[in-house]
């Protein structure tokens, strides 16, 4: 046995792998495995590389349409736009680095998306994200480590994507206090490329020659794959050195070089170097296209000494790529990065022999079957149980509270799930590239305009946490309808989602329960809202010592608009203009955020969806939009018909005069207007359309309700008893963030 592997138990224990593991290693490879087997093994059947707690159910979730070119399985996710291009898209997550070191995680996030985007062939063209903090409004150590958490991430996010050009253009900011010992960090990128100039990350070919291009390799990120596959504890600040550092310049003159590359026929194959580094990259090119692979590990470029096979297999420096490129085109490939002053080394060549065997200064120091590592990877059973906790508080119904509607309703306005981020926001570039047509400082969805082909994509990221707590199923599938109705209010027509689920612990059977109950509700909702899953990624261990978070499936939802002059935004137009509500309030309390603000509890029965008219209604506003009846149109969401109203007449600097009418018992017809009901929408039309609207809703049996009017400009907005002017209402929407934190 190997000098190094005396302590079996101990190795083990530090590559998160059991005795089961063990043996299935000596099985695989008929003899003791040596350190870096181990190594490799360990990354390749992480939770993070492998999805072994997850891949069981995710089987099934709907990926196939007609406009769907890649699906599941490559770097992104890739849908037809029409004129011959494709957007690829793909939302992932990096929370266990970000919590460690906020600006290094999020930032290498960012750069990591990007890749995955790129490295298809397309240039990126717009980011979102999603970010989760804890209770950041506390005036104490939780609150000052999240207001520095915030800080860092969302400085790491603006200093990436800035550097490289691609606008920041939308996103999803919460704060609960299930993440105050572990925060959510999910970058999403979009990308457009021709269809018929998609690049695959694969390897094959006998003797073409694979090619390592990028920045030097060092010892930062050891690990980091692995490190996904456990929980916080009071140690995991000695987990910094696995947190990599990216260079965003260094990424721009990657992207370009490979841009430049893509334009000439060299190149077979071409991954990004993510988590697992080389790992991943080499075995994952090989393994899909069911061919060897050999490495010479002393040929990869190194920019510290020491580096030995072990370090350069399991490294996850940043800004790195691998080429399955076509032999005899060395030279070319070759000039093209050193053209973009970028390091590039041939490093090896495909293979027959189905294994990765990898040479150190002419020695070998491991070999491993490809097909047997990826085929035998633990697919994990866990055991499931129903959380006792639910069965306590579902069954809270909603009580009415002592305030009045002009009380809550202020206290909603300025509250931090609702009031306007622009701290946030405002340090993202969000016009780079001069394709931005709607950004965060309009909420809800953002659209990009595609030159390409004269046409929109709107595209909107969206996770109801608290309903996802209360009910994961139905909580997953709202996710999936609301990131969509942000699309369809844009007037797009939602084609595909990409989804990044983050949960706790696996190896409790109350989370495994949450993630089967989540999956189970993306797959149903997917399947009728015909948006399949194109992409995504699973993140587990979301954990800090004994305490879970929420279930977390973030969904992006991504949406065409064929005709870019149909396109709507949420601004109020015109005086005198009708509001009308498409849809019906009911009462709907559950998980509200009228419950979490006045109440402070998270209990009871989360608003029901029917997926039906769901579609139903997106259907009718998809031949509202082509008919440009619509002026302006906000979904409702957090905060009810109220603060949809109310963002309404804010963005678009206008009053409004509302009077509502709900047949309920007079205990809490007065929040009524908070009501968080599904499938509902909130537009403004000219009073000589009304005829048309109610034809077309009886058409589609959605019901509307004329609400009331548009009001002056800077007028008061006057909703039931509620009346605030203009100047007041915009002070506790536009000021309450950096208030209620203390941000300059």
């Amino acid at each position: 046995m190997d000098q190094s592997l005396k302590n079996i138990s101990e190795i083990l224990k530090s590559h998160k792998l059991n005795e089961n593991d063990y043996k299935q290693i000596k099985q695989i490879l008929h003899r003791e495995p040596n350190l870096l087997e181990i190594g490799i093994f360990s990354a390749m059947w992480s939770e993070h590389c492998s999805y072994k707690s997850s891949k069981k159910y995710l089987k099934g979730f709907p990926t196939s349409a007609p406009y769907v070119v890649v699906g599941p399985g490559e770097n992104a996710g890739v849908i037809d736009i029409g004129g011959g291009y494709g957007a690829v898209f793909k939302i992932e997550s990096h929370n266990h680095p970000s919590f460690i070191e906020p600006h290094a995680g999020a930032a290498t996030g960012v750069g990591g998306i990007m890749r995955d985007i790129f490295t298809m062939g397309a240039r990126p063209v717009a980011n979102l994200n999603s970010i989760s903090f804890g209770e950041i409004q506390r005036d104490d150590e939780i609150g000052r480590k999240h207001k520095y958490l915030l800080s860092g991430v969302v400085d790491g996010i603006a200093s990436y994507g800035n550097c490289m050009g691609v606008p920041t253009i939308g996103g999803q900011t919460s704060f609960e206090a299930c993440y105050n010992g572990n925060i959510l960090v999910n970058a999403f990128t979009l990308g457009i490329v021709k269809i018929e100039e998609i690049f695959y990350g694969r390897a094959e070919g006998i003797g073409n020659p694979v090619i390592y291009v990028g920045s030097k390799t060092g010892a930062d990120g050891l690990g980091g794959a692995v490190m996904s596959s456990d929980s916080f504890t009071e140690d995991s600040k000695s987990l910094r050195p696995t947190v990599q550092i990216g260079d965003p310049f260094t990424e721009k003159l990657l992207l370009e070089a490979c841009l430049e590359l893509f334009q000439k026929d060299l190149i077979v194959g071409i991954q990004d170097m993510g988590a697992a580094g080389l790992t991943s990259s080499s075995f994952e090119m090989a393994g899909r296209a069911g061919s060897g692979m050999k490495m010479n590990l002393d040929k990869v470029p190194m920019r510290e000494e020491g580096l030995g096979p072990y370090e350069l297999m399991l490294s996850e420096s940043q800004e790195r790529m691998l080429i399955c490129a076509k032999k005899g085109s060395e030279k070319e490939v070759m000039e093209i990065f050193q053209k973009w002053e970028l390091d590039v080394a041939i490093i090896g060549e495909v293979t027959d022999s189905g294994n990765m065997e990898l040479f150190w200064y002419g020695e070998k120091c491991a070999q491993i079957p490809i097909e047997a590592l990826s085929e035998n990877a633990p697919i994990l059973d866990r055991p499931l149980a129903r959380p006792k906790y639910l069965d306590k508080i579902n069954n809270n119904d909603y009580k009415a509270n002592i305030f009045s509607q002009q009380e809550i309703f202020e206290k909603l306005l300025s509250s931090l799930d609702v009031c306007d981020k622009s701290w946030i926001y405002s340090q993202y570039d969000s016009t780079v590239q001069t394709n931005t047509m709607i950004s965060s400082a309009d909420g809800d969805g953002s659209v990009i305009r595609v030159k390409e082909n004269n046409t929109a994509l709107a595209m909107s990221v969206d996770c109801p946490v608290r309903y996802c707590y209360l009910d994961p199923k139905q909580g997953s599938a709202i996710a999936v309808a609301k990131a969509g109705r942000n699309c369809v209010i844009r007037g797009a027509k939602p084609l595909a989602i990409s989804d990044c689920l983050n949960f706790g612990n696996p190896e409790k059977q109350e989370v495994m329960w949450q993630f089967k109950e989540a999956t189970d509700g993306i797959k149903q909702a997917a399947k009728i809202l015909q948006t399949p899953v194109v992409s995504g990624n699973v993140s587990l261990y979301n954990q800090t010592e004994s305490t879970d978070i929420y279930p977390t499936p973030t969904i992006v939802s991504v949406g065409l608009i064929e005709n870019i002059n149909t396109l709507i935004n949420s601004r109020l137009k015109k005086s005198g203009n009708l509001l009308v509500l498409l849809g019906e309030i009911g009462e709907d309390f559950g998980g509200s955020l009228i419950q979490k603000i006045i109440s402070q509890t998270c209990e009871g029965k989360i608003p029901q969806l029917d997926l039906e008219k769901e579609k139903s209604l997106w259907n009718l506003m998809h031949e509202l939009s082509n008919g440009k009846i619509i002026k302006s149109a906000k979904d409702v969401g957090k905060g009810g018909l109220a603060i949809a109203l109310a963002k309404m007449a804010l963005l678009g600097g206008k009053g409004l005069q509302v009077k509502t009418v709900f047949d309920i018992s007079d205990t809490i017809q007065k929040d009524m207007i908070f009501s968080e009901s599904q499938s509902c929408i909130v537009v403004e039309i000219e009073l000589e359309n009304l005829t048309d609207l109610q034809k077309l809703c009886d058409e589609h049996q959605i019901s509307c309700f004329v609400l009331g009017k548009v009001g002056s400009e800077n007028g008061d907005i006057n909703i039931d008893s509620i009346n605030i002017d203009m100047q007041q209402a915009k002070r506790l929407f536009f000021d309450s963030f950096c208030e209620t934190l203390k941000l300059s």
